[in-house]
């Protein structure tokens, strides 16, 4: 082995092991709606944390916390790991910004598929790019405390559990992002490892394309019920009880869960009137791609 090469193997080795002890991070976005919640959780980690945020109105909600911003060159300067809490659309422009400032072995944290899916990472072989994104709290659990109960999107009281996705990187780098991935979005039950194909069908393709439009189609079946005489809390009441019980029968998550004849006979007249029969192409790869490339290249409203 030449000199070069062992200078690269070692350099390579050196790389893995800072990926692998992460103490100082970098959050992006620090004082946006996502940013805030990262913000909370990380400020109970043992993690150094130099958070960026270029928007008064971000940097004015970090201050009514206690927490003073950076500028871009400070955060990186020595920093482990970037987690950039932006929009889709502006991720790919971040990193453009920033690609030089980053030292080999840094660990880039993403909270959806949608921009390293686009390719629009940039290519450094030296870079681990990590991507994680929240379950939520399952519909169906078990949390007793009524704050957990009212968390809706998790992160704060109720437990959730968590997707995660190397995209890049040295394997001892996934151990490293799940960390923080369990910290940036606890409690976390349990972290699911998936490929970053396998994520982007379950965001956008099952959670938007498929779960987010049948519920707006039930929000709008149920203003359709209230507007034909319905009284409203009775309406709203009953179909999210109906939803409960329904999610439970369909997953099987209790004994004797099943539909009655009745039903199953409404639900396979519905379902051929309802949707399209070749509804499913919506898993197609090229039909995820299109999405995501609406998620990362948004038309202008």
């Amino acid at each position: 082995m030449n000199n070069s090469s062992v200078r690269s193997a070692k350099g390579a080795l050196v790389d893995r092991e800072r990926t692998a002890a992460v103490r100082t991070v970098a959050l992006f976005g620090a004082g946006g709606k996502m940013g805030l919640r990262l913000t909370a959780n990380l400020a109970r980690s043992s993690y150094e944390v130099r958070h960026v945020e270029i928007s008064e109105a971000g940097r004015a909600r970090l201050a009514e916390r206690g927490v003073t911003p950076v500028g871009v060159g400070e955060a990186l300067d020595g920093a482990d790991a970037v987690i950039l809490a932006v929009p889709d659309n502006r991720i790919g422009q971040v990193l453009a910004g920033i690609e030089k400032q980053l030292r080999p072995g840094t660990l880039v944290v993403m909270l959806d598929a949608a921009a390293p899916y686009a390719g629009q990472l940039p290519p450094r072989d030296d870079l681990s790019y990590f991507v994680t994104h929240p379950c939520h709290p399952p519909v169906v659990g078990d949390e007793t405390d009524p704050e957990a109960q009212r968390d809706f999107f998790g992160g704060v009281k109720a437990r959730q559990h968590i997707v995660c996705a190397l995209v890049s990187g040295p394997e001892e780098a996934y151990a490293a992002g799940e960390a923080i991935a369990r910290t940036i979005f606890a409690p976390v039950m349990n972290a699911h490892r998936v490929t970053l194909h396998q994520m982007a069908i379950l965001e956008p393709a099952l959670s938007e394309t498929i779960a987010a439009t049948c519920m707006k189609v039930i929000a709008e079946a149920t203003d359709e019920a209230i507007r034909l005489g319905v009284p409203r809390e009775a309406a709203r009441d009953f179909i999210l009880g109906h939803l409960k019980v329904e999610i439970g029968i369909v997953f099987g998550l209790f004994e004797g869960a099943r539909f009655s004849d009745g039903a199953l006979k409404a639900i396979e007249k519905a379902k051929k009137a309802i949707f399209q029969p070749d509804w499913k192409k919506v898993f197609e790869p090229e039909a995820i791609r299109r999405s995501v490339e609406d998620i990362v290249n948004p038309e202008p409203h």
